[in-house]
């Protein structure tokens, strides 16, 4: 006997009713938003800005972009809840300077072990971290202690392509943005509003 939409529906109900019966645990959660695709960092500030439609406080620490002003950054950099630091000096390519990458980002670090401290942010973002990791301008350890540390209900995003396995561990929620064709490769220069 063949089952109707409405009983498959159903059916389909009560397994979901169930798995949010079991979810009860409250606290900040560790999202990564990861893999070679465009998007990550849309995201994160799609997350962002949901959150604070929620009336929660959001900070943002951009560990590599500067040089160029983003659209999102022109959105939220006066809004009242959002706290915005833009602290790298481009992309690793374009300022072919170790010394001062690796300053860079020990600053941006400095400000987000602060975020990580302070219970007033619902929602942080820490966008394109990661290579902060993959070049090695950054020690994994002292970060996974702060976010480990970090108010019980603070919710924290990082973005960037690759992540290092010890931010996988303790990562509650991973996503993996793939790249299956860009306008780039087909000889369209990047443009305000779709890359920056």
């Amino acid at each position: 006997m063949t089952m109707t939409h409405q009983e498959r529906m159903a059916r389909k109900k009560e397994v979901i009713d169930a798995r949010i019966a079991k979810a009860t645990e409250e606290r900040g959660v560790l999202i990564l938003l990861k893999g070679n695709g465009k998007g990550k960092s849309s995201s994160a500030f799609g997350t962002m800005a949901r959150a604070v439609g929620h009336g929660q406080r959001a900070a943002v620490v951009q560990f590599s972009k500067g040089r160029l002003e983003t659209g999102e950054y022109k959105l939220f950099k006066d809004h009242p809840q959002i706290d915005w630091y833009v602290m790298g000096h481009g992309f690793t390519w374009e300022t072919q300077d170790r010394d001062r990458d690796t300053e860079a980002a020990e600053k941006a670090w400095a400000k987000a072990q602060e975020i990580l401290q302070d219970d007033q942010y619902g929602i942080v973002v820490f966008d394109e971290m990661s290579y902060m990791f993959k070049y090695k301008y950054l020690a994994l350890e002292p970060v996974l202690q702060a976010l480990q540390a970090r108010p019980t209900m603070q919710h924290v995003i990082i973005t960037g392509r690759v992540m290092p396995d010890g931010l996988v561990e303790i990562a509650d929620t991973i996503s993996s943005i793939r790249d299956e064709g860009h306008a780039f490769r087909k000889g369209v220069k990047a443009q305000a509003g779709i890359e920056y």
